[in-house]
């Protein structure tokens, strides 16, 4: 019996936004039927490469088509939370990239609309769907590390800071530097295999020593020479759970990390064995007897993380149920960002209150 596709809209027609096309295309329960961007002509350039048949003038406009199901929101941090509470409010499903949003203020909203609406709120945290990090959630989910009690992660680029001078290097729009761009990946990972432990309290410190000397500049992004930069470009904090456990994370846009490799990582200490993702490996630790035993964990096979995301995205859409990326998910994580930058700025501790 066939299913009628699911009607999405695509608001932001930059490089993430194009990603989502890509993606979705390979989808059969769903179909792109619109595109929107506040830079319009951007918006029907991407219509004519992925043969969307629509294009909006504007989001607002988009949002107001009662042919669309549901929305992808791929724009700069500071408009996640408008566009987000406003196409909850018209109805429709939202997969909203990551951060959340700029502010764990306005990351509450959102939650808030979602609630309200009954409708699926998904954050897009595609690294929760790799094959190695689903390997190592299996292996989590059998029970071979017992108790999690100590997680390491990050993610050090030692020269990638993007499109400085743009949205991503300034504070009021952006919320932060790499902390809330790629930190919050490893964040939400972490938290994920960790199995969802709620966070008590936070020390941090950001620095930013490469970025307003115009130093450690990336590829990604087109800079803006008469912009600014007013975020950090490395951060490095300790998390305290409600369950006793520990994650520690560092992230860098741009650093002098002598011999670090640039791949995501994270480091999961159980009671029974440790796992860990370096890239695309992974590795299981274990103690027998007086021997260290290590074993390679192959990643899981199949589709892609994106693909997997987006058909776990229609699902819940379809079968009313609560995505794993859920809005909570990444409250939590903008929660743990806002006071990481707190603890910077005032040297001390960060107690999270729920």
């Amino acid at each position: 019996m066939s299913v009628t596709p699911i009607r999405l809209g695509i608001i932001g027609a930059g490089a993430i936004g194009h990603v989502h096309m890509e993606t979705f295309k390979q989808l059969p329960e769903a179909v792109i039927a619109a595109v929107a961007d506040a830079h319009a002509p951007a918006a029907k350039q991407r219509a004519e490469e992925h043969g969307i048949g629509t294009v909006h003038a504007t989001p607002q406009e988009l949002l107001e088509d009662a042919e669309i199901d549901a929305v992808v929101i791929g724009v700069p941090n500071q408009f996640h939370a408008p566009l987000a509470i406003e196409a909850l409010r018209q109805g429709k499903h939202v997969l909203l990239e990551k951060p959340m949003s700029n502010t764990s203020m306005s990351a509450k909203r959102i939650m808030e609309a979602a609630e309200q609406s009954g409708k699926v709120l998904m954050m897009a945290h595609q690294m929760r769907w790799t094959g190695i990090s689903r390997a190592i959630r299996q292996q989590i989910d059998q029970g071979a590390l017992g108790r999690i009690y100590n997680v390491k992660t990050g993610w050090i680029r030692k020269k990638g800071i993007p499109g400085w001078g743009s949205w991503f290097t300034r504070m009021d729009q952006s919320g932060g530097g790499p902390l809330i761009d790629i930190g919050v990946h490893m964040l939400d990972l972490s938290l994920y295999l960790m199995g969802n432990p709620r966070p008590v309290s936070v020390y941090g410190s950001t620095y930013a020593e490469f970025g307003p000397q115009r130093r450690g500049i990336g590829t990604w992004g087109t800079p803006n020479w008469e912009g600014y930069y007013d975020v950090e470009d490395l951060a490095t904090a300790m998390i305290k759970m409600d369950n006793g456990s520990t994650l520690l994370l560092e992230v860098s846009w741009a650093a002098h990390a002598a011999g670090a490799k640039e791949d995501p990582y994270v480091q999961l200490m159980g009671t029974e064995a440790g796992l860990s993702l370096s890239g695309t490996t992974g590795c299981l630790v274990t103690h027998e007897g007086d021997q260290v035993k290590e074993a390679v964990v192959e990643p899981l096979e199949g589709e892609s993380d994106r693909v997997l995301m987006g058909r776990h995205f229609l699902e819940c859409i379809r079968d009313n149920k609560q995505p794993i990326s859920s809005a909570l998910t990444g409250y939590t994580n903008n929660r743990i960002l806002d006071a990481i930058y707190e603890s910077s700025r005032t040297g001390s501790e960060v107690k999270l209150e729920w």
